[in-house]
């Protein structure tokens, strides 16, 4: 049911009175005086309540929106002068519903160019049609939800109802604006975090994750697949996503912070490491005491990053990628599922994880079997593997000083920040369209999520000043929808 109200001034005193609200409070008022139960159930009348007091939100809100209307002839924006074109009706999205108010559109004194809308600048809308506070539940729903389901879950909740495409446009819209201030925007984000003083550890990882893109020429690279004679089932389409944590740990080895960043394809992660640089700098400025380490598999262009562009510290490759790499080595010697091979797998990955120098026992056992197999290729590379990674693999040291071996930290947020959102049946993903949900995903899962809407929002507000001495008085009828 569509509810109208009337804003008004009197005598400087602003007039509110809604039908929506007047049927609210006749029926508090009637249930206030009944004497039995509702006949239809709890569930109805709790239902009756929430739909009720949700009409009446809207309406209010929809109100005080009116009254950031402009009706001057003229007025000045960020300095600008604009002079009122046009009035019509817009509809906007409150967290309380969707609104119809009547605004008015200006445009710049001398020049045919678009408009601007004072209400909107006032309140901040956002991409002309959200109200800050339901953008901000829409980019939290979508951050977590498809559109799809954040549709749903809004229609269950039963205020705010955005449709799915809408829920679809809006974080890409707003990581546009958020991109063209990423690098200022983290640095204030994190001089907003404060230092932890327990802190003893400071831990950076990097790590990458297939994902389904849209640009990703996946039939062609499959029909090339089958020209070759190839098999064509695969990860064709593909493209490998960047995440990188840096997470703060006391002296006894416990976590207790880790910020996320994950990038979209681009050669070499670039993005993702200058984040990555920029956070350990500060880490580290803010409070030198830290015993930096760096852990992640043994992919060099990993390695590259970690041990050339960071301050110096522990290197480690991560225990349980250094394990698969023992695992199939012996598989190389014995066979893959021998009992042999596997008896020798865990007595050798004891001696990798506990053994003072296990890594050089590991390195002096393969390279005794590559002699007796010196034309067997894989099982060379593995040894090759790990005299390239001797110095990172001193794993009885790292646990006797209560500092990481593994790199699940990072794996982690592969996981969450792209496999759970990302890799769902049919999904394929645009670069745009991806980062605006890693992004935002990530800053949830940081703790900064707060920190960056109220940096975010305040690009949709802006100044509106109007001649001196001229207060502009509105009139407007609103349309709860």
């Amino acid at each position: 049911m569509e509810s109208v109200a009337k804003v008004g001034a009197e005598k400087g005193v602003t007039r509110v009175g809604g039908k929506a609200l007047e049927r609210l409070l006749k029926f508090i008022e009637e249930r206030r005086c009944a004497a039995t139960a509702l006949e239809e159930g709890f569930e109805a009348f709790e239902g009756e309540v929430h739909r009720r007091f949700a009409e009446a939100e809207s309406e209010l809100v929809g109100e005080e929106l009116a009254r950031l209307d402009v009706t001057l002839p003229e007025v000045r924006i960020e300095g600008v002068l604009y002079r009122r074109v046009v009035s019509g009706v817009g509809e906007y999205m409150t967290a309380a519903g969707p609104v119809k108010v009547l605004r008015h559109r200006y445009r710049a004194a001398g020049t045919n160019g678009a408009s601007e809308c004072p209400l909107e600048l006032r309140a901040g809308v956002v991409e002309g049609f959200f109200t800050l506070l339901a953008a901000r539940m829409g980019l939290w729903v979508v951050t977590h939800l498809t559109p799809a389901e954040g549709e749903q879950l809004f229609d269950e909740l039963g205020s705010m109802s955005p449709s799915r495409s809408s829920l679809d446009r809006l974080p890409k819209a707003i990581s546009e604006k958020w991109e063209a201030h990423r690098a200022q925007w983290e640095s204030q984000l994190r001089e907003q975090q404060g230092p932890l003083t327990e802190a003893a550890v400071l831990v950076v990882s990097l790590d990458g994750v297939m994902a389904p893109m849209k640009d990703g020429q996946r039939e062609g690279k499959r029909e090339q697949s089958r020209q070759e004679g190839k098999f064509t089932r695969g990860p064709a389409g593909y493209r490998e996503v960047g995440c990188g944590t840096l997470s703060h740990y006391d002296g006894a080895g416990e976590r207790l912070r880790t910020v996320r960043h994950a990038r979209m394809p681009e050669p070499k992660k670039r993005t993702l490491k200058r984040q990555l640089v920029a956070e350990v700098e500060f880490a580290l400025k803010r409070q030198p005491q830290l015993r930096l380490v760096k852990v992640a598999d043994g992919a060099r262009d990993n390695w590259e990053f970690l041990a050339k562009e960071l301050p110096p510290g522990e290197e480690v490759v991560d225990f349980y990628h250094a394990a698969e790499h023992l695992r199939r080595a012996f598989g190389h010697v014995y066979g893959e599922s021998s009992p042999k091979a596997q008896a020798s797998f865990k007595e050798y990955r004891q001696l990798l994880l506990k053994a003072e120098d296990g890594v050089g026992k590991v390195i002096r056992t393969l390279a005794y079997h590559h002699g007796r197999k010196p034309r067997c290729k894989a099982l060379k590379q593995e040894l090759a593997y790990f005299r390239r990674n001797r110095a990172r693999m001193d794993y009885a040291r790292l646990l006797a000083q209560n500092l990481p071996i593994g790199s699940g930290v990072v794996e982690a947020a592969c996981k969450t920040l792209v496999t759970q959102r990302m890799k769902r049946s049919g999904q394929r993903w645009s670069s745009d369209g991806g980062q605006a949900i890693l992004t935002f995903r990530a800053l949830a899962q940081s703790e900064r999520f707060d920190g960056a809407w109220k940096l975010v929002s305040a690009e949709y507000r802006r100044d509106v000043s109007f001649p001196e001495n001229v207060v502009p008085i509105n009139a407007h009828r609103v349309s709860s929808v």
